[in-house]
């Protein structure tokens, strides 16, 4: 005799938790750029407040100084816009098709564009597990591009701004 149905709540798939996990790593990682950006404006506006304030012109620099001037300046320049790259959304091409789970956005705006939404969430349904998976590999891709972005921002404004304040010091 079969054994009867288990009743109660269906347990998530495996790997939910982990999906959690990167969603909020994407999140910090969003959140760890948009401050360093926004450091990044204060710290050059006080740097461009206080050289204006005291007469500082760039024409009374020394040969050395003007190097570590553009030298200071393109760090900040690479720095800036590789935190931005860091808080650019993520957009990819679908490769969804019927039958397959959902698994970002954009897979769920293609099916909805084809009519397709409703089979597709019941295809999604019975292949959780395998929706899990590819929401997983998804945004692990993010996250991890996310923080590359996140640090080359962070070195580059190291690596520009002990030049930038060299120059400085030394006009």
């Amino acid at each position: 005799m079969p054994a009867p149905p288990a009743t109660g709540p269906i347990p998530p798939p495996p790997g939910t938790a982990l999906l959690a996990e990167l969603r909020t790593e994407i999140a910090r990682a969003d959140s760890k750029a948009a401050v360093l950006v926004a450091a990044l404006g204060v710290i050059v506006g006080v740097l461009g407040g206080l050289l204006t304030s005291t007469g500082w012109a760039p024409q009374r620099l020394s040969g050395a100084a003007e190097v570590l001037l553009a030298l200071g300046g393109l760090g900040i320049a690479v720095s800036l816009v590789a935190l931005l790259f860091a808080v650019l959304p993520r957009f990819r091409r679908s490769t969804w098709r019927p039958g397959r789970p959902l698994g970002y956005f954009g897979d769920i705006r293609l099916a909805a564009e084809q009519g397709l939404l409703a089979d597709a969430l019941a295809d999604t349904e019975e292949l959780a597990a395998e929706a899990v998976r590819a929401a997983l590999a998804e945004n692990s891709l993010i996250a991890s591009r996310k923080h590359s972005w996140v640090r080359i921002g962070i070195l580059a404004f190291g690596v520009g701004l002990f030049p930038l304040v060299t120059a400085l010091f030394l006009g």
